[in-house]
């Protein structure tokens, strides 16, 4: 093909949407993806296979849940907001829906159907298989990229959209950030989000494997809930894990000056009242039993061991035993089993990274370099990041359209 108006470094979310809004414009496009298995790979893990893609809200709201850099989204949110990214997707053939939170899904549950649609969206784009080494930075422009096989690649623009370093698997290992570096720009250094939680607390390991469900979570800071939700958590052999964990993560600022821990209600349905005559009739049915026995309908099997350490009982105790003052110190147990945090789960298994080129040296409007015509930024490359929910997808669709547009 001629020299491509456009060269996108990085086949994933935000390449594809890039891609499939140059072309729109009559651009010609390249796109330049160094995993063998083929663009959007990362697209096929998210929630859960499922992808939830958007978040339907307003964009007052959908800033309110940016972690890093909210103010740098605000125009290319405004000019594509999730209500702009939910129709694209339906007139790619993708029906949608929207469930608790305004998450957005398809209404498939197929996270393939939303990388099929970006790929029909992208068609008119050449696809390179290759790995960009090195910017071509000439007179102080950027006018394409060397691969690692040693091609020259120009372009009259280059868009880095390689993701951040969390799931390296599916192709985002960091590149992009030393792309940027050579480009002369600061890279905030990256960080888990969305993320499995680390606990000092042996009983984690006790449990691994045990999954909560129906539990509701509260994150305190230094005694202070800063987060709370229902679903699903698990024990893992280094602490807690699952989609109320890493959301949760997602609140947790700075362990050097905050203490963190997870409170569990392992029981969200029931008033403590509720729970104690529960209590009551189980152990006058189970009197014989020993004090663990006795928690066979309220725990699951490898927690009861742990809870009976933790109530503080003789585990001799026989249920018929058990005082007014014991089942209530279970009630209390049970609403508020707390598991301390002392840091944030490994990077290459957290769901995004936070962190990235910095977002003062980039122009808001365009995503063009500052530092560096004809180059550009898209994506989780960039220092800004977002709670669960489907923001962060939209954040690299509207970092995405600004770019094709600023191009």
């Amino acid at each position: 093909m001629p020299m491509p108006d456009l060269l996108i470094v990085g086949a994933g979310a935000a390449g594809l949407m890039a891609a499939g809004a140059a072309c729109e414009r009559g651009a010609r496009v390249a796109l330049l993806e160094h995993n063998p298995k083929g663009p959007g790979q990362k697209i096929l893990i998210t929630g859960k296979g499922r992808c939830n893609l958007t978040n339907n809200c307003d964009v007052p709201t959908f800033l309110t849940m940016v972690r890093h850099n909210p103010r740098f989204l605000y125009s290319a949110l405004y000019a594509f907001p999730p209500a702009a990214a939910m129709e694209l997707f339906e007139r790619l053939g993708v029906p949608l829906k929207t469930e608790r939170g305004r998450r957005v899904f398809p209404r498939s549950d197929r996270a393939a159907d939303v990388l099929e649609a970006l790929r029909r969206y992208a068609a008119g784009a050449e696809l390179l298989h290759g790995s960009a080494k090195k910017l071509l930075i000439e007179d102080g422009r950027c006018m394409g990229v060397r691969t690692a096989d040693g091609r020259e690649l120009r372009a009259g623009a280059v868009l880095v959209a390689t993701g951040g370093e969390s799931y390296p698997s599916t192709g985002s290992d960091g590149s992009g950030y030393r792309l940027a570096r050579q480009a002369g720009h600061t890279v905030t250094q990256p960080q888990p989000s969305l993320c499995s939680l680390v606990s000092p607390d042996l009983a984690c390991r006790r449990m691994m494997g045990l999954s909560l469900r129906n539990v509701a979570l509260t994150l305190l800071e230094d005694g202070r809930p800063v987060f709370h939700e229902q679903g699903e958590a698990l024990f893992t052999h280094f602490g807690l894990s699952g989609p109320l964990v890493l959301s949760a993560s997602t609140w947790i600022e700075d362990f050097a000056r905050h203490d963190y821990v997870c409170e569990f209600d392992l029981k969200p349905a029931l008033e403590e009242k509720t729970l104690y005559d529960r209590l009551t009739r189980d152990f006058a049915a189970l009197g014989g039993h020993s004090a663990q026995g006795a928690l066979e309908k309220l725990l699951p099997r490898s927690m009861r061991p742990v809870a009976v350490e933790k109530w503080g009982i003789d585990p001799a105790t026989r249920a018929a035993q058990i005082t007014r003052e014991q089942k209530q110190a279970l009630v209390t147990l049970c609403k508020h089993w707390q598991v301390p945090i002392s840091g944030l789960g490994d990077l290459q298994h957290a769901v995004i990274t936070a962190g990235g080129v910095a977002c003062s040296q980039v122009d808001p409007k365009t995503m063009q370099s500052k530092l560096c015509p004809g180059l550009y930024f898209a994506g989780e490359v960039l220092d800004v990041d977002a709670r669960t929910g489907g923001y962060n997808l939209q954040i690299a669709w509207a970092t995405a359209q600004a770019a094709a547009r600023g191009v």
